[in-house]
């Protein structure tokens, strides 16, 4: 298969991912993907398993159960039926039994104390499928930017990366306690990392006049300066593909060198609400 074949093959099935992602309550049938995809029916389950290493109807369903997972535990408002209605279910009996065997608990009782740690493994095979079909990146995906300062409240998790979910949930209920949420105040990410243990993300808010740090949070800014941008549109809960692209392919072949303040990234239009294919998040590299 030619580059230009590979693509095209490659943007065809990253078209279905984007299909699910928007139709999750909707018909996501092997018959209306394959058309989805311009794929045969007959042989698109197999290119699908074959391209991301998951079926199509486990890729369907987790993808269904991450939304529900987020909602349950970050969107009080929604009763558990309109949470399985949403996610596709006919009924809340059906959605329980499915969501019970992924997580180990009911819908209930994961609302009432999320388990991330058995949340991220359940999803880790959607995650990975995600992974793969973000690695194609290019040099005019990027552009040089200044960037304005920003004073920001943070809480950093230090933990391992599957218990982040804990840390993001305690940082939610901060800001829409304190009248911070998204509409009000922009969502950032800042990655440290000290070459032992753990990478440390920051979780951050931009600070608001008379919005103070709750348990454990601090407060800081990020910098004014020069950044290389990259912009990602779909989920952004694994950054590694795109950072790792930056660091290892867009840099040296740019000619430029870093400024001492890590990586970060600011999401905007997110949430349990939002389709993953409509998400976006801006990548920063600050340069020197």
């Amino acid at each position: 298969m030619n580059e230009t074949a590979a693509t095209n093959y490659a943007r065809r099935m990253a078209r279905v991912l984007d299909h699910i992602d928007r139709h999750l309550g909707g018909d996501l049938r092997l018959a209306a993907l394959a058309e989805v995809a311009a794929f045969s029916k007959f042989h698109f389950h197999r290119q699908f398993a074959a391209t991301f290493g998951i079926s199509v109807q486990a890729y369907v369903s987790l993808s269904r159960l991450k939304r529900a997972a987020f909602q349950l535990a970050n969107r009080p408002e929604m009763s558990v039926i309109e949470v399985a209605l949403g996610a596709g279910y006919e009924s809340p009996d059906s959605f329980a039994k499915v969501f019970r065997k992924a997580f180990g608990v009911s819908p209930s009782a994961f609302r009432a104390s999320p388990d991330w740690s058995a949340w991220h493994a359940a999803i880790l095979p959607q995650t990975q499928a995600r992974k793969h079909a973000m690695t194609h990146f290019t040099a005019d995906q990027v552009d040089i930017v200044d960037f304005a300062e920003i004073p920001v409240l943070t809480l950093r998790h230090d933990g391992p990366p599957h218990l982040l979910g804990a840390t993001i949930g305690r940082f939610i209920a901060w800001r829409k306690a304190n009248g911070a949420g998204p509409r009000a105040s922009r969502t950032l990410n800042i990655f440290r990392a000290d070459g032992e243990g753990e990478p440390q993300v920051e979780l951050a808010c931009s600070r608001l006049p008379g919005l103070k740090p709750g348990e454990g949070m601090g407060e800081g800014s990020i910098p004014a300066g020069r950044c290389a941008h990259l912009r990602l549109t779909g989920p952004g809960d694994d950054l590694e593909a795109p950072a790792g692209w930056l660091y290892r392919e867009w840099l040296p072949a740019s000619g430029e060198t870093l400024r001492d303040f890590p990586l970060f990234a600011e999401r905007s239009n997110f949430g349990p609400g939002i389709p993953e294919g409509e998400m976006v998040t801006d990548l920063y590299l600050p340069l020197a």
